[in-house]
């Protein structure tokens, strides 16, 4: 089971991003206050689970949690800042548009820049370990497959209802036969 924050006294948010190597769409990053006593058997890492069992903790982290935002941040941005600094980025706006302040920040990963005066500590891989940041990467992840597959509709050549964006040999080879998109980052090698 994992651990439900850091710091068990202070109002902590959990932070996550997804589709940082994605060649298609937005980075979407998610900011989550979970309540003290939250428990959830099968929440973990948002890559450890089905789409089916996503979708059911999504509903779960959106009724339950004090606060929670998500945002996208869009290839223009990710192409001028690059990826590292967009992922960045998308989670200081998610942060900003909690409802409620948080007193402190838990990130999953390596790299992040400080966010005001919130003190913050990243976790390499924590969204295997503390619920509030796995419960970021769950909104984060379903809110950006949302979109991927919405787009689908309107570029169905390079079937991102199924890849959502990433590089697979599909995606690459529909890239090839007709072109990039406006929704693909030029600044990634799409080939």
């Amino acid at each position: 089971m994992l651990k439900l924050k850091i710091n068990p006294h202070l109002l902590e948010c959990g932070t996550d991003e997804a589709g940082r190597g994605c060649l298609a769409g937005p980075v979407t990053a998610a900011a989550v206050i979970l309540p003290y006593n939250f428990k959830h058997p099968f929440l973990n890492d948002s890559k450890q689970l089905s789409e089916k069992k996503r979708l059911e903790l999504k509903a779960i982290i959106e009724r339950e949690a004090i606060c929670f935002k998500v945002v996208h941040v869009m290839m223009d941005e990710i192409d001028k800042i690059n990826i590292l600094n967009a992922s960045i980025l998308g989670m200081h706006r998610a942060i900003e548009g909690l409802s409620c302040a948080p007193e402190f920040i838990a990130i999953d990963g390596n790299r992040f820049k400080p966010f005001g005066k919130i003190p913050f500590e990243c976790v390499v891989k924590g969204d295997g370990k503390f619920l509030h940041i796995a419960a970021a990467s769950i909104l984060a992840k379903t809110y950006r497959d949302e979109y991927m597959t919405a787009l689908h509709y309107d570029f169905p050549n390079y079937n991102w209802k199924q890849n959502k964006g990433y590089p697979t040999k599909e995606h690459r080879e529909a890239i090839r036969n007709h072109g990039a998109t406006s929704f693909h980052r030029k600044s990634f090698k799409l080939l």
